[in-house]
């Protein structure tokens, strides 16, 4: 039996200090892609999208790796550096996945606005019980991010995250970051859904009006499929200047995550 290789004792040497290297990395980029939007839908097997996240490591580890620290001689230090990482993939996943639910969140106001609130369907993220239109808008959400490429910025700041949040270092600002997230969603589904809102407003207002003028009918009953036909109407007429309008606003927002720029 030859002897082994000076080279090969070196491999052998080095190979406790990549796995741990591909194990923090694995971390932070298992997590973010159990929620990143396009990549990490509900609907997808959970295992399927751990699968992804450890096809991304022997991939990044290359070049990441000459950044990430060897591994500790403390038990503890190991375990603080694991669960920082999980929480930093964790933390970019959800700012990513908030600010994409902007479209989702429009068609539930949508919905309220044009009289489509009875029928229900489960969804797992707007909730138990989510409106056909807001489904089948975060449904589109999935398709618009996948075919647009958007699901390249957020993966990009993902790798490029390890340059402004180096492993092991503190972890601030995600509860501010994470607010701030919410409040940008709230405010593109509030933009993307205002047409409805305003034309709610003026059907109700002249509704009661005619109430008002004809007291004997029963105004708001005969008025009910009226106001279904003309959001639905009013939906078909907007939607492709909504879905630009969302595509500018959610790049713009995923340019503002963590390493994005």
């Amino acid at each position: 039996m030859g002897a082994i290789a000076p080279a090969d004792m070196a491999l052998l040497a080095s190979l406790p200090a990549l796995a741990f290297q591909a194990a923090l990395l694995f971390c932070r980029l298992g997590a973010a892609v159990m929620l990143l939007p396009g990549l990490g839908e509900q609907e997808v097997p959970a295992n399927l999208r751990l699968a992804l996240g450890v096809a991304l490591v022997p991939l990044l580890l290359p070049v990441i790796g000459p950044a990430l620290p060897p591994a500790p001689e403390a038990v503890g230090e190991a375990l603080r550096l694991v669960a920082t990482e999980i929480l930093v993939g964790l933390w970019i996943g959800t700012l990513a996945r908030f600010i994409a639910m902007a479209l989702a969140q429009a068609g539930q106001v949508i919905a309220t606005m044009i009289g489509l609130t009875s029928p229900l369907q489960g969804d797992l993220e707007l909730g138990a019980q989510a409106t056909v239109l807001g489904r089948a808008l975060g449904a589109a959400t999935t398709v618009l991010i996948l075919s647009t490429g958007l699901y390249a910025i957020p993966l990009g700041a993902l790798v490029q995250s390890y340059a402004v949040l180096p492993v092991g270092g503190p972890l601030s600002g995600a509860a501010e970051s994470i607010a701030r997230a919410t409040s940008d969603s709230l405010d593109v589904a509030l933009r993307l859904a205002a047409p409805f809102v305003l034309a709610a407003i003026l059907f109700n207002v002249g509704m009661g009006l005619i109430s008002r003028l004809a007291p004997q009918v029963q105004i708001f009953v005969v008025a009910a499929p009226a106001q279904i036909l003309a959001g639905t109407g009013l939906l078909m007429l907007l939607l492709p200047a909504m879905i630009a309008v969302w595509q500018t606003a959610t790049q713009e927002l995923f340019l503002s995550l963590p390493g994005a720029r």
